[in-house]
């Protein structure tokens, strides 16, 4: 059996595959959504959902998880980039 990567989402707390889950990295501090998953950097998860992108905008989830503003990733998040 393989392992399946698990990670926890910034907004509701929940572990979750990996693959269920939207990276998104810290780079030259702005922050961009990783549709690859492999992007260098510093990366947080949000769960695909609109309400956890709703409320880890509310509660300024990946800003505080990676230390850089988020301009308008939340829009891009909500659209499915």
């Amino acid at each position: 059996m393989k392992k399946i990567p698990m990670r926890m989402c910034v907004a509701c707390r929940e572990m979750r595959p990996k693959a269920e889950l939207t990276r998104v990295v810290k780079s030259e501090d702005a922050l961009i959504a990783d549709s690859t998953g492999k992007a260098r950097g510093r990366g947080a998860y949000v769960c695909k959902s609109g309400i956890c992108v709703n409320k880890a905008r509310k509660i300024r989830g990946l800003e505080r998880a990676l230390s850089a503003q988020s301009g308008n990733l939340y829009d891009t998040l909500e659209n499915g980039f």
